[in-house]
């Protein structure tokens, strides 16, 4: 796997800081952990994108399992891994994805050019001052999970 070409985010002073200090690009945060099949899937997407999409977005892997994320972790309602978020100009993008929470891509991405379309549309979108873009993908490539609510 290539995910150690990516920056690895285990402090909430490295996350704020580089959402703050990424200036007119897409930053996508993988939210994961290193030991879990599927978080590597992804950051193996990423890393292989990474080139391809550096004109236009910065990646960065984010670890769960560290203490002091755990405040991202539950502002972002990660609960389930992996789970990427978005960003252009310290503002949090949105995606309608079709699914009932915009806030984020819960799972990985089929193929490269898949995460590759997403982080396009986000781009353009913000470059226009839209905060939620429509998914460019086919509701069939989009992972589908149910959404569960606690106490309501």
């Amino acid at each position: 796997m290539s995910s150690h070409l990516l920056m690895v985010l285990t402090k909430k002073q490295e996350v704020d800081a580089i959402i703050r200090d990424t200036i007119d690009k897409v930053l996508v945060l993988r939210f994961g952990r290193a030991s879990d099949p599927v978080c590597l899937q992804l950051a193996d997407i990423l890393s292989k994108s990474a080139r391809e999409v550096s004109k236009f977005a910065s990646v960065a892997l984010v670890d769960i399992d560290s203490n002091e994320i755990q405040v991202y972790v539950k502002y972002f309602d990660i609960t389930f891994i992996p789970s990427t978020v978005f960003f252009f100009n310290a503002h949090h993008m949105k995606m309608d994805f079709g699914t009932a929470d915009h806030t984020k891509w819960v799972g990985t991405f089929h193929k490269k050019q898949d995460f590759i379309d997403v982080v396009e549309a986000i781009y353009r979108g913000a470059m226009k001052g839209k905060l939620i873009v429509s998914c460019p993908l086919p509701p069939e490539r989009i992972p589908k999970y149910q959404l569960l609510y606690k106490d309501v």
